[in-house]
């Protein structure tokens, strides 16, 4: 129904030149999106308001409600004598509408407030638009979008998911943005959370782990007080970076979540001894940043100082789940082998603080772009670790763009891991057996079928000449009939 609708945006911005890319594709349209949803909101809560018999104060007044300067009507009907055009509509924008909302961060009661998001937002983004005209007509193409029914939030969601993947697909930074969602969708059901337990994302981006972890916890049967409790009190995470700040809410209100519990801070800055027990939560779904850097003060907040992003993050992680709690984090798969002090300290406080039942060892290419290979950590806070399950995961392809990963390629690892076989991929890992010096979780399959042996240097040259003598004799044969 509005795949046309996203496509002659799509159009229109290319040939806007302030839009460069992919990354400023998908933040010049959540900006624009987020007040059309913003407009459709209001109206509903409007209505039913007046249904109730009670007033109703707006979010967004006067001059800057949608319907005042992205789409004024008369009888219904687009007001082209109203509607601002050209230098005027990028001069209101940039000069009025964007600074009025984002004023909205100082005047708001608190963090978790719907005009707290508002005002983040429009702090953040500068609108990159330079025609007046070509905003003009994305305003018009996203004010036929409608939010009002969940049918039409899925639609919306899933072409903004389409436009995710693709600027993950894009190379640069874009890959940060977009964890491959068969992956993520396996981590949940490995994972699987209930309602009324709290799920974390410390890296959050598109906030992928969160709208899928959402759909798998919405179900039919959900009495209003569940709905309540998923819709405020079990969905958290923590963003770095502005434009991934505003994709993850613009995503996870596509997805049905009206004010997502998402604070756009550095999560490093915290320092993990003062993490209390009401900081705690139930699941923990990530894929922290690699490589990255981090600076001596950030390091400083962890007991285990590297500069490796990903092993803050995990520190971060094991202290921020609750006991028995269940995590899934994407990492590495150096961290396995890596032999420096920082990769062995994290290893043994792992398996010693929690339960490391499962990794899972992903095929090159799970990550569109990226030149590492990764692993999956799941684990559950409390008891030490036993003994680890690998599955190494073999989709029987090279993966890319044209065969990215798939759930039915997650399928067996999925349902193998209930009960943890030995298999032609899988294998188990005695802790008892590991070295207590460098605690090496490398992916060793022993029960892979042996590769053939390699042939020995005289082998390879008594064959090169047997096939040189071959080649000789067919020429002569060939000059004989000449």
């Amino acid at each position: 129904m509005y795949e046309n609708v996203f496509n002659k945006i799509e159009r229109d911005l290319r040939a806007e030149e302030g839009i460069a890319n992919e990354l400023d594709y998908v933040e010049q349209t959540s900006w624009v999106l987020f007040l059309k949803y913003l407009h459709d909101l209001e109206s509903e809560r409007r209505d039913r308001a007046e249904l109730d018999g009670d007033d109703y104060a707006p979010l967004i007044e006067g001059n800057f409600c949608w319907d005042k300067w992205a789409a004024p009507k008369v009888n219904g009907d687009f007001d082209h004598n109203t509607a601002r055009i050209g230098d005027d509509l990028i001069k209101f924008v940039d000069q009025e509408l964007f600074p009025y909302l984002a004023a909205f961060r100082q005047s708001a009661t608190g963090p978790k407030t719907i005009q707290y998001k508002i005002g983040e937002v429009f702090t953040e983004l500068r609108n990159k638009f330079r025609s007046g005209y070509i905003l003009r007509d994305v305003l018009e193409a996203v004010d036929g979008l409608s939010f009002n029914t969940q049918a039409q939030r899925h639609e919306l969601s899933e072409l903004y998911e389409t436009r995710i993947r693709r600027m993950g697909n894009a190379g640069r930074n874009g890959g940060e943005y977009y964890t491959p969602r068969p992956l993520i969708r396996a981590m949940i059901k490995v994972t699987d959370p209930k309602i009324g337990e709290t799920i974390y994302d410390g890296a959050v981006g598109s906030a992928g782990f969160l709208c899928e972890a959402y759909t798998h916890m919405r179900t039919d049967n959900l009495s209003a007080s569940d709905f309540e409790t998923l819709q405020t009190r079990t969905f958290y995470g923590q963003e770095k970076k502005g434009l991934a700040y505003i994709i993850g809410i613009m995503n996870m209100v596509l997805h049905g979540i009206e004010a997502p519990n998402l604070v756009h801070s550095n999560t490093l800055n915290e320092n993990v001894m003062d993490i209390q027990e009401k900081d705690r939560h139930d699941i923990i779904l990530a894929n922290p940043p690699f490589g990255g850097g981090e600076r001596r003060e950030v390091q400083q907040n962890f007991p285990i100082r590297t500069g490796e992003t990903a092993y803050l993050f995990l520190q971060h992680f094991i202290r921020k789940l609750r006991a028995g709690g269940r995590a899934a984090v994407v990492i590495k798969n150096t961290f396995l082998s890596n032999t420096d002090n920082a990769s062995v300290a994290l290893r043994k406080e792992l398996l010693e603080a929690a339960e490391l039942h499962t990794i899972l060892d992903c095929p090159q290419g799970t990550f569109q772009g990226a030149g590492v290979k990764t692993v999956v950590l799941f684990f559950e806070k409390g008891a030490p670790t036993r003994d680890i399950w690998f599955y190494q995961l073999d989709p029987g392809r090279s993966m890319g763009k044209t065969n990215p990963l798939n759930d039915d390629d997650l399928a067996e690892f999925v349902e193998l891991q209930r009960t943890r076989p030995n298999g032609p991929k899988s294998w188990i890992v005695n802790r008892a057996d590991l070295d207590e010096d460098t605690y090496d979780l490398s992916v060793k399959n022993p029960n892979a079928p042996e590769a053939e042996a390699l042939r020995n240097p005289e082998e390879i040259i008594a064959d090169m000449l047997a096939r040189d003598a071959e080649t000789a004799k067919i020429l002569e044969d060939i000059r004989g009939t000449l």
